[in-house]
């Protein structure tokens, strides 16, 4: 007998009234509440306006929740059209079967769109997210622990991993009332990608304050340290998957999803975006370097009571940006001319581009303020 052992929980659904309140969708609540609080404060940090994280969680969480979906029935298309399927549960989500990448794919889809509408560019927003992203997928790994699924091989060792026999959220149960564990222990995959994840959104953090990573580039460090984690845990998994050439999908998916990260990361260059809001003035004080707060006048415009809203935003150098921080003195356009903190950007010609010398104007919809060029592809991280 081995000398100790992780226990799983025998109950993974409560019954609120005729409410059933599941412990994984809980995990899932929870890790978006973290990733959506990271996010915010490194938003702010790079100059958007508080709360702008809600209006991008709107679109990117269920559109994430949709991607997550379509990958998994795309994936193991037998459980819902062949021999026995039921093509009506594609719809029943409350059953479990999402997949991270059509997540993380279809999350990338809403905050585009989100991105635009606010006229933030969205490598800024992915490189907010990056570490956010880890934790939320860390907590949500706690889910399958309660479900008592995504686990490994047998093992003797101190951490292996007590498996109950589950129906419906609850464990089975013996003549005596105890509930049913599956013979000996396992490998508790589930928890070597939570902390694998932990890793690397500390990664990021570290990475990211050294570097000043820009362009999307945090983003796709996210991408390669999770993928690679995911390799590896993904081929100890025991659980029935779809395979090509004897190889699980997944495994497939994370290497070339890392390719796809590792070319991006080392192709794209550039500084750390920062940005100013077009039509807000500046609160002119000068904050500690590493402040988390954006300078940002949000006071009701007129004698309304509504906070103004930024028209869209600037992208500036960090030397300019932390300039109007402290001045409130917007930089100069493309023409070289000087704007008052108050006035709305004026937009520099399509061709110059963005340049710590002449910033790019970012309209509400995502285009060069003043531009009648047809809209630029957007940048994807």
């Amino acid at each position: 007998m081995p000398l100790a052992a992780i226990p799983s929980p025998s109950n993974a659904v409560w019954q609120l009234g005729p409410i059933p309140i599941r412990a994984y969708a809980l995990c899932i609540i929870a890790g978006i509440v973290v990733a959506c609080w990271v996010t915010e404060r490194r938003l702010r940090q790079r100059g958007v306006a508080p709360g702008a994280v809600l209006d991008i969680a709107v679109w990117a969480v269920p559109a994430g929740i949709i991607g997550a979906r379509i990958y998994h029935v795309i994936t193991s298309p037998q459980q819902y059209f062949g021999t026995g399927g039921d093509p009506i549960k594609v719809f029943f989500i409350h059953e479990g079967g999402l997949g991270i990448w059509g997540a993380v794919a279809g999350g990338a889809v809403g905050a585009w769109i989100a991105a635009r509408q606010l006229g933030i560019p969205l490598t800024v927003v992915a490189d907010a997210l990056a570490p956010g992203l880890p934790l939320a997928q860390a907590i949500g790994r706690l889910g399958n622990w309660f479900n008592n699924e995504l686990y490994g091989g047998r093992t003797d060792l101190p951490w292996g991993l007590e498996i109950h026999r589950m129906d419906g959220g609850q464990a089975l149960r013996d003549e005596a009332g105890q509930p049913i564990l599956e013979e000996g222990l396992y490998h508790p995959t589930f928890a070597y990608e939570l902390l694998w994840n932990v890793g690397v959104a500390a990664l990021v953090l570290l990475l990211d304050r050294k570097l000043r990573l820009g362009r999307g580039r945090a983003f796709a460090l996210y991408v390669m340290g999770y993928t690679a984690g995911r390799f590896w845990i993904e081929m100890m998994r025991t659980d029935e998957a779809n395979t090509i050439l004897g190889v699980r999908l997944n495994v497939w998916t994370a290497a070339l999803v890392f390719l796809g990260a590792l070319i991006y990361f080392l192709r794209v260059r550039g500084p750390r975006e920062y940005l100013i809001p077009i039509g807000l003035p500046a609160a002119v004080t000068a904050p500690p370097a590493a402040s988390d707060v954006s300078q940002v006048d949000l006071s009701a415009k007129g004698a309304g009571t509504e906070p103004a809203a930024p028209e869209g935003y600037r992208v500036v150098s960090e030397e300019q940006f932390r300039h109007w921080q402290a001045t409130g003195e917007t930089p100069p356009d493309a023409t070289g001319t000087p704007e008052t903190p108050a006035s709305t950007a004026s937009a520099p010609d399509a061709a110059t581009g963005t340049d710590a010398d002449g910033p790019e104007d970012v309209s509400a919809d995502g285009e060069a303020a003043g531009s009648t060029s047809a809209r630029p592809a957007d940048r994807d991280s």
